[in-house]
């Protein structure tokens, strides 16, 4: 078959979640010797992270917005370049296309929310409407649709259950990138954001779900019972912004452990990830959650929600907390600070669950889905 992936957003510099799954399982068929042609279809960038080969085309495709960049031009490219199906990697598609549609819908969280959450930026509220309408229009046209975890596929099947039968739930693996290194290595990365050699660490976001507020509560108390007081990097926020929430929340005296160094490249994040004394992650919804692998298999200790899909994604030997009760956070890095047995115990097993987390293996089950859409092709004979 010739096949198209819609990977829009691949090659802009600042990359998020669903770009990089998509980029990884990219990255994995370009190399299979699987007799299928792909054509990848992304937005101009400054980061072209992709290159061709003879089983890989990659046609740049112009729009000044992503709505207009996907109901309009995407289609007309996909009419030109003559594949046999669409595969649209980031939750939403066309309403109309040539070829049939298969879909990866990471999560349904934006249709769980009665109401536009507050504190997001005006680039999540446009993407949180769009996705509300296109979403339950198009699910209905797609001949199959994947998911990240089994909790999501519950929730997708909850709001749309004609669709109970087309739906596949497909793990999201972790990069070789994401691996325990030597200190020399660690510190070379980490000495940009701050001379300390540990901290803790967290992927802060300004959207509520993922409980910057929770974390930095928690934090607070932290710093009044832990002799340690290690400082608190939050990616992804900038200081004005943790300024305001901590003078919100009457938490000021916490300011000066707080690091916030705003967006982190990529390439940081391996060390960074290794040099925390432990990850947080206490989202109140995910529909996957690849940072709580990526900083197991860097060797730190996770503490992560008890809700969501966050148990399915950390194990049954993962550090779940309720997001909603900060002091369950503050009482477990404590915990871990004063137990090196339990400390230990935690970097062993996340060194050993994040290894069952693989994107060649997302890469295969994404290839079985598709020679099923091409088997029922009426337009493609296999």
């Amino acid at each position: 078959m010739k096949i198209g992936i819609e990977a829009q957003r691949i090659f802009r510099p600042d990359k998020h979640g669903m770009d990089f799954v998509i980029l990884e399982v990219l990255r994995r068929l370009r190399e299979r010797n699987d007799g299928h042609e792909y054509v990848v279809f992304v937005a101009p960038g400054e980061d072209p992270c992709l290159e061709e080969n003879e089983r890989m085309q990659i046609i740049e495709v112009s729009c000044p917005t992503y709505p207009l960049w996907e109901q309009w031009a995407l289609p007309r490219a996909v009419r030109q370049s003559g594949v046999d199906m669409l595969h649209c990697t980031s939750n939403t598609a066309p309403l109309h296309c040539s070829v049939p549609l298969l879909l990866t819908l990471h999560d349904v969280i934006y249709l769980q929310q009665r109401r536009k959450p507050q504190g997001m930026s005006r680039y999540q509220q446009l993407g949180w409407h769009y996705r509300r309408w296109n979403v339950p229009h198009i699910v209905g046209h797609c001949r199959h649709i994947i998911t990240v975890s089994a909790t999501e596929q519950s929730n997708i099947v909850h709001c749309f259950p004609h669709i109970k039968d087309r739906i596949s739930v497909i793990h999201n693996g972790v990069s070789p990138c994401y691996r325990q290194m030597p200190t020399t290595e660690i510190r070379a990365v980490t000495r940009k954001y701050l001379p300390d050699e540990t901290y803790l660490l967290c992927l802060g976001n300004t959207d509520p779900r993922k409980n910057t507020e929770g974390v930095l509560t928690a934090y607070y108390h932290y710093l009044k019972h832990s002799p340690r007081k290690l400082k608190l990097i939050l990616t992804g926020l900038t200081q004005t912004y943790v300024e305001n929430q901590v003078a919100t929340l009457g938490i000021s005296e916490c300011l000066p452990y707080l690091i916030c160094p705003g967006y982190i490249p990529g390439a940081d994040l391996p060390a960074l990830y290794n040099g925390a004394f432990c990850f947080l992650f206490p989202s109140l919804l995910e529909g996957f959650g690849i940072p709580v692998l990526e900083a197991m298999a860097c060797g730190t200790p996770v503490i992560t929600s008890n809700c969501s899909s966050l148990p399915e994604v950390a194990g049954k030997g993962g550090l779940l907390i309720n997001p909603l009760l900060p002091s369950e956070i503050t009482e477990l890095l404590i915990q871990l600070e004063k137990d090196s047995t339990l400390y230990q115990r935690q970097k062993v097993y996340g060194l050993r669950h994040a290894t069952l987390f693989s994107w060649d293996h997302t890469a295969e089950n994404y290839l079985q889905i598709y020679n099923q859409m091409g088997e029922t092709n009426p337009y493609h004979s296999l």
